[in-house]
């Protein structure tokens, strides 16, 4: 058996990797790297191949090109190794109606070959365990979610693929998802998303990858990408008296030097209550560097 190369810090190394569907190219040379215990988001809107690259990365359809290794494994050349080191969650909540949240997590035990000591254990990580015996057809989608991620954890996996894990949740829902995603990475799992969510990507990721038509066109820390594409604009927030007390806006460059002698007077006049940068959103900046809307 071939052993795996586990690295000491990149948890996922994509080199290069390409799909063909005939004569269409749906992943186009793309190259990234995932550090242990990261969240990584893979971002851009339907069709611009994140759930293609997820397919290839978690060993079900091979790639047209390129190379790529997860939890230390080729996902070609070791596809049985890797199978047994990853946790893959897609958008469809393939589960059994009828029966409780334990019986289809037993199931998947038996299915798998697995213990079920397991589920209890899996069950408090998404905090559905008092939830055990209740049949699915009385969860939410919010919850029915979780068990999906729960059923993706049954063999300790080093690395869980998500493929938009929130689409179609409510907003509760959404957030209880986001609590289970970053208290997995808390607890050293690596985790790679995609997502056309740019506030979740945002909230959860430690970097973020913009995929459009296949390619990649930007990869870095949602700061940097918020900071690089901003403007670089305050918005001053100063209160006046005239018998009542009133918030007027202004807005200030902070390239233009009169502007930055306006601040510094109001501040030294006591009239500034609030200060907020004009930072880009994530989104904004999907705009602006990929030409497209995230979804």
């Amino acid at each position: 058996m071939e052993k795996g190369i586990y690295p000491d810090k990149e948890m996922i190394i994509v080199e290069n990797l390409s799909r063909m569907y005939g004569k269409r190219e749906a992943v186009t040379g793309i190259s990234f790297q995932v550090e242990r215990g990261g969240i990584f988001g893979l971002l851009g809107p339907n069709g611009a191949g994140k759930t293609t690259t997820i397919r290839m990365l978690s060993g079900q359809i091979d790639p047209s090109g390129g190379w790529a290794m997860v939890a230390g494994y080729d996902v070609v050349k070791q596809r049985q190794q890797l199978k047994r080191s990853i946790g893959v969650v897609f958008e469809d909540q393939n589960l059994y109606e009828r029966l409780t949240a334990h019986q289809n997590l037993a199931f998947s035990c038996w299915l798998y070959g697995l213990s079920e000591k397991r589920i209890d254990e899996v069950l408090s990580l998404v905090g559905l365990r008092d939830r055990a015996k209740d049949p699915i057809s009385k969860f939410s989608n919010g919850m029915r979610q979780r068990i999906m991620i729960a059923r993706a954890l049954l063999h300790h996996p080093q690395v869980l693929f998500l493929d938009e894990p929130s689409r179609g949740l409510d907003p509760i829902s959404a957030r209880e998802i986001r609590e289970t995603i970053v208290q997995l990475s808390r607890e050293g799992m690596t985790i790679l998303l995609t997502t056309h969510l740019m506030d979740e990507a945002d909230q959860l990721c430690q970097r973020v990858a913009f995929l459009v038509s296949g390619k990649i066109v930007a990869n870095d820390t949602p700061r940097n990408l918020k900071v690089r594409h901003g403007r670089r604009t305050l918005r001053v927030l100063l209160s006046q008296e005239n018998g009542t007390v009133q918030l007027v806006e202004k807005r200030l460059s902070l390239d233009a030097d009169e502007d930055q002698v306006r601040l510094a007077l109001w501040m030294r006049e006591g009239l500034v209550s609030a200060i907020h940068s004009d930072e880009a959103t994530l989104e904004e900046v999907f705009i602006e560097v990929a030409g497209v809307r995230p979804a």
